[in-house]
């Protein structure tokens, strides 16, 4: 088999594996019909919600917390620095809110690697419910957020999880995001999930304390890798369970971003990508249009096809897909979208060439050396 040969197979390959990937995603999801009620029998809920400064449209996705259409909840926000501006919004949504229990927990608990995990940590200990969620400060929480996310539970589960859906976008680095966060990352999970290899991703995230504490408690268990997702799908999968996605994931607003914050964010998720599942991650290489497409321009050149037509043809394929699976599920559209989604594809093989040559990171002002945790550093 010649080369050329070759370069026409991977490209077909990688192509009808892409349609494929957006076909399954496409049927996965299901787009509400209204809000979900509420059970009967519906446990009470501890949703914890790390803090960290103020983001764009923090007090929008903070205020949701609030106003869930839930009868029975608590929520514990969690904040390092009692100076922290975010501090004052949420005694002010507290303040405006008095019939939802709610209460601030402020201080420093660095006994893990992973600081949102260390932030979190004194709110599992005082938690007073047997389910907890534990959720990002920038998701957006729907009326009928918990239910959707009880709706997942199976007697198999032992975590219910929502990746974030970029939306809001306030400039081009915020639709680049968005073609990261939405028809890329969050298809690839909902395909993992329907072949039983479903992994968490920590924005939101349901489980109960028993199945945690079966598998360690949250500082031994959660705190023996540096990200609290790869951590709880390690767990799940040790206990003989399943990682389940809620049927739509919920909104993330984004509003304007520089390109160093995404570029940051990928990196960063990539090098613990590389860290937790390292055999998983060596194929992330060859995913995204750029290889497939390279290869399928050579192969019509060395065969005299018009190679333009060819190109145009691969990128209608990919992306064209991405944007109908986007609007399928009443993502954010736009005419800027296909380029984002094309920059994105050309970034993948540089990201995943970055998460092999660096070994540290910041994230919100905290150094991070990415190695594994010893079990000993944890008692």
């Amino acid at each position: 088999m010649s080369f050329t040969q070759v370069a026409a197979l991977f490209c077909l390959a990688a192509t009808v594996l892409n349609l494929t990937g957006l076909a399954i995603a496409a049927l996965r999801l299901r787009r509400p019909r209204g809000l979900l009620a509420v059970s009967p029998a519906a446990p009470a809920v501890t949703i914890i919600r790390p803090l960290c400064r103020i983001n764009n449209y923090e007090r929008e996705t903070l205020a949701s917390t609030f106003a869930l259409d839930y009868p029975n909840y608590e929520i514990l926000f969690c904040v390092e620095d009692a100076d922290d501006p975010v501090v004052g919004l949420v005694h002010g949504l507290m303040a405006a809110h008095p019939k939802v229990r709610a209460e601030l927990l402020i201080g420093q608990d660095r006994r893990t690697a992973n600081p949102k995990l260390n932030n979190c940590l004194k709110a599992w200990e005082v938690a007073g419910h047997g389910w907890v969620i534990m959720a990002d400060s920038n998701v957006l929480m729907p009326r009928d957020y918990v239910q959707r996310m009880m709706a997942r539970w199976r007697d198999d589960t032992g975590l219910v999880c929502s990746m974030p859906i970029g939306s809001h976008p306030g400039n081009f680095w915020a639709e680049l995001e968005c073609a990261f966060l939405n028809t890329f990352q969050a298809r690839w999970q909902y395909v993992g999930e329907s072949l039983g290899q479903g992994f968490a991703q920590g924005k939101s995230m349901l489980m109960r304390r028993d199945v945690v504490e079966a598998g360690g408690g949250l500082l031994r268990a959660l705190g023996a890798e540096l990200a609290e997702d790869a951590a709880f799908t390690k767990l799940v999968r040790a206990a003989g369970l399943h990682v389940h996605l809620v049927d739509m994931p919920f909104e993330q607003p984004l509003g304007r971003r520089r390109v160093q914050e995404v570029w940051s964010r990928q990196a960063r998720w990539a090098m613990l990508r590389r860290l937790t599942f390292p055999v998983m991650f060596v194929p992330e290489l060859l995913t995204g249009a750029f290889f497939p497409i390279v290869a399928g321009i050579y192969a019509a050149w060395q065969a005299d096809l018009n190679v333009a037509m060819v190109a145009v043809g691969l990128a209608g394929l990919w992306f064209g897909g991405e944007i109908l699976l986007a609007r399928r599920a009443g993502w954010h559209v736009s005419s800027r979208l296909l380029l984002a989604c094309a920059l994105r594809d050309c970034l993948l093989p540089a990201l995943w060439l970055v998460a092999w040559l660096r070994q540290d990171y910041v994230w919100r002002g905290n150094a991070v050396k990415v190695q594994p945790v010893m079990a000993e550093e944890l008692d």
